[in-house]
């Protein structure tokens, strides 16, 4: 049975996909057979065919090394660098729940651990049109237990518990931290993972460096990470 993680972040731009992207090359490194999907993918450009390439997919491929189709990594991939519910209503094309279950349950039937990477953070809202459809009703339609990536630097300490609240107060199972861009013996940074962690009760599981080739967490950590996927 495959097993499932998703992989959420305390705002944009704070390096979900290269995280997630070097989650993948860990497992694929151990012969894990991984996968990665993601729902909506906002702000791609277009290959000389005028195609659009998903770009966090392709970039998560590239580091990771599997040989993942990008067409069966995300449903919907928008051109606008905007939240998907509006790049969506600009380019015609909403999300469908039923056509993003379908799509990961394709994926985890072929591969033995899937990463769901989030657009934005859990509060991201996919679609608001004559449906609404928010980040969180993937999360809770796959049931996939999830991992938190924060900004090691200054204001995370707000970003981090906000979430966490949050997603405990909608019944979400939480997994852990993961700090990205972290400098080590930062006096800052390491009192944030401190602090985090005290006011959060969940283990910072590792901190990414800028420059990191790789992510410094015991395989069998990330292993228990997952739950198993089920269709239920």
């Amino acid at each position: 049975m495959s097993k499932k993680l998703f992989i959420t972040g305390t705002g944009t731009d704070i390096g979900k996909t290269f995280v997630t992207g070097l989650l993948v090359k860990k497992l694929n490194e151990f012969g894990l057979n991984p996968a990665y999907y993601k729902a909506a993918m906002s702000g791609n450009e277009r290959d000389e065919q005028g195609i659009l390439i998903p770009g966090d997919a392709m970039f998560v491929k590239n580091i990771s090394g599997v040989t993942q189709p990008l067409d069966e990594m995300c449903p919907y991939v928008y051109e606008h660098a905007y939240s998907p519910h509006l790049a969506s209503q600009i380019e015609g094309n909403p999300v469908d729940i039923n056509i993003v279950k379908r799509g990961f349950y394709d994926v985890a039937d072929k591969y033995d651990y899937v990463l769901v990477e989030g657009s934005g953070g859990i509060l991201c809202p996919l679609r608001h049109d004559n449906i609404t459809l928010q980040l969180e009703d993937v999360v809770r339609e796959l049931k996939l237990p999830s991992l938190i990536i924060a900004d090691a630097g200054l204001g995370t300490i707000n970003s981090v518990v906000l979430t966490v609240f949050y997603m405990r107060e909608k019944g979400y199972d939480i997994k852990g931290i993961i700090f990205n861009h972290f400098h080590k013996g930062n006096i800052l940074e390491e009192d944030n993972l401190k602090m985090c962690e005290e006011m959060t009760g969940l283990k910072v599981l590792a901190c990414v460096e800028d420059d990191a080739t790789d992510i410094e967490i015991d395989i069998n950590i990330l292993k228990n990470l997952f739950d198993d996927t089920s269709k239920e």
